[in-house]
C-alpha cells in the first residue's frame, strides 16, 4: 500500500522576522492544506528549507508536524543527508517523533556512484522501519541521478524502500523506469508541470510545491485522473502552467515564499544564502497569481 495517494504538499518552513522559526504560523499553514484537500504534508524537504536548518530544529519542525496532523494524513519527514550517518540519525529521530514515511535525496556534494547510492540507501533503509522514498533531483545533487535500474533494485531488495520522487523532469526515464518496475516502485512526480504525464505512467500522486498556494486545486488533478475525467485532470494542470512556471522563475523556495507572503500568510523570510526575489519577477509571479485567482 503506497505510503499516499494524490497530492502531498512540499510545506515550507515559515519564519519569523529574526529568522526563527514560526511555529504559530506552520500551524495555521498545516490546519489550511488539510482544510483544502492536501493529500499528504512532507516537512523538511527543499522547500521546507531543511539546509539551512539546525539539527535540532529540523527534528523539532517535524516533531511539530506530526502532532499538529495528529494522524489526519500521513506526515513524511525529510531526512535526507550526504552523510550517510546523518541521515540516519535524522531518520531515526524522525521515527521516534511519529513520521509516517521518510523522504530521503541523493546524496549531494559526494556525487556517489550507483554502487555508493545502493549502499547509502541501503544502509539507512536498515535503521529504520518506515517506508522511504528516494528523493531523486539530479539538478540539486551535482548532476548524480539515481538510474531506474538502481531504484528497482531498492525497491525490490529492501523492504521499506517503496519509491521514488522524481523531479529528473526526463519522462522517457521515468518510462523506463516504470517498466522495468513491474509494480514495485511507488511513483511520485516531483515536478508541478508533470503531474498527469507522470500519473499516465503508472503514478501515485505528487510532491509538490503548488500545492502550498493551490492545495486543493493540485489534490483535484490526481482525484480527477483516477476518477476517470482525463479532461478535466489535464486543463487543471494546464491552467496552473502559467503560475508554476511563476513558482520556479527563480529557485525554490524563494517565489513560493512570496506567493505565501501576498496571500497573507506570513511564511516571513528566506534564510542565507536564499534572497527575496528580483522586483521583475516578483511582478510575474503577482501577475500570474491574479490570472489564476488566487490573489
Amino acid at each position: 500500500m503506497a505510503v499516499f495517494t494524490g497530492a502531498g504538499v512540499a510545506i515550507v518552513t515559515p519564519f519569523k522576522p529574526n529568522g526563527e522559526v514560526n511555529y504559530s504560523k506552520f500551524a495555521e499553514m498545516i490546519e489550511y492544506q488539510i482544510k483544502n484537500k492536501t493529500d499528504a504534508i512532507i516537512v523538511c524537504g527543499t522547500t521546507g528549507e531543511a539546509s539551512t536548518l539546525s539539527h535540532e530544529e529540523h527534528l523539532e519542525c517535524i516533531r511539530f508536524c506530526v502532532e499538529r496532523v495528529a494522524g489526519r494524513i500521513p506526515v513524511v519527514a525529510g531526512t535526507g543527508s550526504n552523510s550517510t550517518e546523518t541521515a540516519i540519525h535524522l531518520s531515526k529521530e524522525a521515527q521516534r517523533h511519529g513520521a509516517d514515511a521518510l523522504l530521503i535525496v541523493t546524496p549531494y556534494y559526494n556525487k556517489a556512484t550507483q554502487k555508493g547510492l545502493l549502499e547509502h540507501f541501503t544502509m539507512i533503509a536498515s535503521e529504520v522501519d518506515l517506508p522511504i522514498i528516494l528523493y531523486n533531483i539530479p539538478g540539486r545533487t551535482g548532476g548524480v541521478n539515481i538510474l531506474p535500474e538502481t531504484v528497482v533494485s531498492l525497491c525490490q531488495n529492501v523492504p521499506n524502500i517503496v519509491g521514488v520522487k522524481d523531479a529528473t523532469g526526463n519522462i522517457s526515464q521515468v518510462a523506463k523506469l516504470m517498466s522495468l518496475a513491474d509494480g514495485c516502485v511507488d511513483l511520485y512526480s516531483g515536478n508541478d508541470d508533470q503531474i498527469v504525464p507522470l500519473l499516465s505512467l503508472g503514478g501515485k500522486g505528487v510532491i509538490s510545491v503548488l500545492s502550498n498556494v493551490a492545495p486543493t486545486q493540485t489534490h483535484d488533478i490526481c482525484e480527477s485522473y483516477w476518477n476517470g475525467d482525463v479532461d478535466k485532470s489535464r486543463k487543471i494542470q494546464l491552467d496552473a502552467i502559467e503560475l508554476i512556471d511563476a513558482l520556479f522563475c527563480e529557485v525554490n523556495p524563494i517565489p513560493v515564499k512570496k506567493a505565501l507572503n501576498l496571500m497573507g500568510m506570513e511564511a516571513g523570510p528566506l534564510r542565507r544564502p536564499l534572497t527575496e526575489m528580483e522586483p521583475e519577477n516578483a511582478a510575474k509571479l503577482e501577475e500570474a497569481m491574479k490570472n489564476y485567482g488566487i490573489l
